[in-house]
């Protein structure tokens, strides 16, 4: 009965020791690779936007979202280095929408259809 309460501590205790060495080291891995960027690479952010690394700063990155259009991020935004692993060539095509497919559309409604959507 007296090794129960040293037992339940110890159990409560592993899991909290070894779930803060796990947050320690994906601190310092995030750490090394916002250190470890260099100018043009590719890289998503925490918010899921992917751009070109464009110039760097102490603290600040600069990312090139679009062609001429840069932006300033600070470091820790950066999530991680993505590798060019689709070419143009593999890129899947996007079907161009026509406006006459869409104009259409808006034409097959019924009076009836849009008194119902006016209400």
């Amino acid at each position: 009965m007296e090794l129960i309460f040293p037992l339940l501590i110890l159990v409560l205790l592993v899991p909290l020791f070894l779930g803060s060495r796990r947050q320690k080291k994906a601190l310092a891995a995030a750490k090394d690779l916002q250190q470890s960027l260099k100018i043009g690479d590719n890289v998503m952010t925490s918010a899921g936007l992917h751009a070109v690394v464009a110039g760097l700063q102490d603290t600040t990155v600069d990312l090139e979202i679009a062609e001429g259009v840069i932006t300033r991020w600070e470091r820790v935004v950066v999530r991680e280095v993505v590798l060019d692993e689709v070419l143009e060539d593999e890129a899947p095509e996007i079907e161009a929408i026509d406006d006459q497919s869409v104009d259409g559309a808006f034409n097959d409604a019924t009076s009836a259809d849009i008194e119902r959507f006016q209400k």
